[in-house]
This record gives C-alpha cells, sequence and structure tokens, in this order.
C-alpha cells in the first residue's frame, strides 16, 4: 500500500530497457548471462529476455525514444519499468511531486512515465507477476532461444553516474518523489583518481540505487563515464546470484571478461573472513571480491565495460546488505589497471 514512506506504492523492477547500434553483441551477451529470447512486442521491434525475476528487454526499433536515446549515447539503457501498485495514481503522484512526465508522442510503450536519470524513463508498471505486459502486449517468438539460467535471480542494485556538483539533486529526485532512503556514504580514493558514492534504498526495501560523483581530475572513472555515454546514466546493474561461483563456473569461456584483481588481495581476505564456506580455490580463479563482517559475507565480482561503458556485477548475499565497501580499494585499483591499458590514465 502507498503511505507516507512509499508515497507512489513503489514494489520494485519490473523490466530493463536496452537501446544499442549493435544488437548481436547485445543478444549473445544475454544469452552468455543465461537470459532467454522469448517473446516480441506486438506491435514494435522490442524483444523480450528472462531469467528467474530478471526481465529485459532490447528495443531494436529505428524510429522513437530507444532509437534517438541510442543515437546520443550509443549502447544504453534508455527506460526502465518499475513495479507500483497502480500506474496511475503513481504517476500523477510523481509529477505532483516535481516529476516530469514523459512525452506522450515520444514513449515507445504504452505505460505511464517520467524522466529520470539522464532524459531517460521511468515506466509505471501495475500488470506484473502471474498476469503481466509480457503476456498482454508481447508474442511468442516462433523461435525462441531457450537456454539454461546461470543463477541470476533479480536485480540488486543499479548505480547511477552524475556530473560534479549534481549528486544531492539526483539524491533528492529519489527521495522526493519515490521515498528513497540515505543508506551509506562512502569517499573512495584509488592510486590516481578518486569518487564520492551516495547509496540510497528504496522504500519497499527491494532495490537501491547508488549514486557516483568523480572527485578531483576528470581522468576518473566516473567523468570518463560522463564523456564517453555523453551524460549521466546507469553506470552498472548488479544481478544477484544464487550461487556466484557456479555462475562464474557456467559462464566460463564466454564473451563476458571480468576485472582483473591483484593476487596479493587472496593472501589477507580469508584471514579477516574465515566464514566463508565457498570453495576458496574457485574464489580465487574466478578473482571475486569478498567482503562482510561478524554478521554475514557476501561475494561480488564485477564484468569489463560491455555495451559502451556500462558493466554488470554480480553478487551474491549472505546475511550482508552492503556494497563491498572493504573492496573498493582493490576494486579501484582494478579499474585504473583497465583504465591504463586503454589509454585513459
Amino acid at each position: 500500500m502507498a503511505s507516507e514512506q512509499n508515497p507512489l506504492g513503489l514494489l520494485g523492477i519490473e523490466f530493463t530497457e536496452f537501446a544499442t547500434p549493435d544488437i548481436d553483441f547485445m543478444h549473445q551477451v544475454f544469452i552468455d548471462f543465461g537470459f532467454s529470447k522469448l517473446k516480441q512486442h506486438k506491435e514494435k521491434e522490442i524483444v523480450y529476455y528472462k531469467q528467474n525475476d530478471i526481465n529485459f528487454l532490447l528495443n531494436v526499433n529505428k524510429q522513437g525514444f530507444s532509437a534517438e536515446f541510442a543515437k546520443t549515447h550509443g549502447p544504453a539503457i534508455s527506460s526502465m519499468g518499475w513495479r507500483v501498485e497502480d500506474a496511475n495514481f503513481a504517476f500523477e503522484g510523481a509529477v505532483a511531486r516535481g516529476a516530469k512526465p514523459a512525452n506522450e508522442d515520444s514513449k515507445d510503450l504504452p505505460y505511464p512515465a517520467i524522466y529520470g536519470i539522464g532524459d531517460s524513463l521511468i515506466y509505471f508498471i501495475d500488470t506484473f507477476g502471474e498476469n503481466n505486459i509480457y503476456d498482454v502486449d508481447f508474442v511468442d517468438l516462433d523461435e525462441p532461444v531457450i537456454v539454461e539460467e546461470k543463477g541470476f535471480m533479480e536485480v540488486d542494485h543499479l548505480t547511477n553516474n552524475v556530473y560534479k556538483g549534481t549528486m544531492e539533486h539526483w539524491s533528492n529526485f529519489y527521495k522526493d518523489i519515490f521515498g528513497f532512503t540515505e543508506v551509506r556514504y562512502f569517499d573512495i580514493k584509488g592510486e590516481q583518481t578518486a569518487l564520492v558514492s551516495y547509496a540510497l534504498r528504496s522504500p519497499d526495501g527491494s532495490f537501491c540505487i547508488p549514486i557516483n560523483e568523480g572527485k578531483g581530475n576528470d581522468k576518473n572513472q566516473i567523468d570518463e563515464y560522463l564523456r564517453e555515454y555523453d551524460g549521466p546514466g546507469v553506470q552498472h546493474l548488479a544481478f544477484r546470484s544464487r550461487d556466484i561461483v557456479a555462475s562464474l563456473d557456467a559462464m566460463e569461456g564466454s564473451s563476458i571478461q571480468t576485472l582483473d584483481i591483484i593476487p596479493e588481495y587472496y593472501d589477507t581476505i580469508f584471514e579477516k573472513l574465515p566464514q566463508v564456506t565457498e570453495d576458496r580455490e574457485r574464489i580465487k580463479h574466478h578473482q571475486i571480491l569478498v567482503d562482510g563482517d561478524e554478521d554475514g559475507y557476501l561475494l561480488q565480482i564485477f564484468t569489463k565495460n560491455l555495451f559502451g561503458p556500462i558493466f554488470i556485477e554480480i553478487i551474491q548475499r549472505k546475511n550482508n546488505l552492503g556494497f563491498g565497501e572493504g573492496n573498493f580499494t582493490a576494486l579501484f585499483q582494478s579499474i585504473e589497471r583497465d583504465q591504463k591499458r586503454r589509454g585513459v590514465l
């Protein structure tokens, strides 16, 4: 139910829509992650992929909102669908609370929507679960591509990159319109670059949005993203895995490459977190990062950039709601090494 804490009745993420000029590559990445290609929109060239509770739309229209979005940004997350109790109520409430309504003529999908980060769209979806938009607005493909799922259960969080000086504006957007609350603040330094990050949790508790802003010189990963993407937007999605080692075993040899972690990282990590039950040699082999405290721990890994400057995080949680704060230095150094390889630093 909508409430003072959850004014729009937000209930989670229903779908993420991608737009890209390179459809074949995006399709292969989805398949390599274990998503099956199942349906097509009845009227538009929008293809539906699914794995457990993660739904992707791949928009291949040559005209329309997502096509124009991809012309500006390259491969991009052009829109998301967020679950709500009542889509019209949520839309009207969002506009009353300061959101900018989406232009009806420009939308590719027939659901109420507002403009979100970087002028992407947030659609309000109140048809989900057993009765859902994919059964109503999509048809089965004649030749679906069905692959074995790889243990990815839901979108755990999605991270926004924004220009210096605008973090407060975007955090207020999520707080004032949707009722998000602040859960973490980070000030992270690498050897040559730095960033600040501000993590917000949705009012229903189902997902988080960290917001990143670069610090210091413009060589940092946030400003690199903003240059390549041509504006603020979603930097990465995090998939929650039921078993990260098994997920990575299943993806081995695919098109998906992950960041390299310095071998010294594993000299001490299991002394700090002796409670980790997963196979330590497989953790080292896949270069999985580990973080936690006396109550629990998490395992996480980051791909290299996959769609333009957008990448994917894979995370498994064992009674831990953090973001891998203990890994930030190791991760930052890894990203800087990748930036050096690409000639950015």
